[in-house]
């Protein structure tokens, strides 16, 4: 996905999550309740992400109140699509019970939590350095 369709979706849907590039990750931070609606109204732009050319896609969760199974589903969705096309997909969290989600259903070692989109990202070290 070009980074003018990325910013035509932010404009046209100030709810929806904020999506930007940097240095060959690109991150979206979503806000609020990730249930199964908002699950429905963002896969579409998970789908289009995880298919782009970044290597890392970050997941911002810090700025979420409430996460349930739509939203692993939704991450994990994300990370398969990544994942198959040889990038990497990272999630930022701090909220205790998404973490606790994430380490009930085994995920933490896949999505490899971090505190912030530059933890996350400096986890990765040559990933996001590599044919740059």
């Amino acid at each position: 996905m070009r980074q003018e369709e990325l910013s035509g979706y932010a404009r046209e849907n100030l709810d929806q999550p904020r999506v930007y590039g940097l240095d060959r990750t690109i991150v979206i931070e979503l806000r609020g309740e990730i249930d199964l609606v908002a699950y429905q109204r963002m896969a579409p732009l998970f789908d289009a992400v995880a298919a782009g050319p970044e290597p890392v896609v970050v997941v911002d969760l810090s700025e979420v109140g409430f996460f349930d199974c739509s939203g692993i589903s939704l991450l994990m969705r994300a990370h398969r699509r990544v994942s198959d096309r040889g990038g990497v997909l990272r999630v930022v969290c701090t909220h205790p019970l998404t973490l606790r989600m994430l380490r009930l259903t085994e995920l933490t070692g896949v999505l490899s939590p971090a505190p912030t989109v530059a933890a996350a990202r400096a986890a990765l070290g040559d990933v996001t350095q590599r044919d740059a």
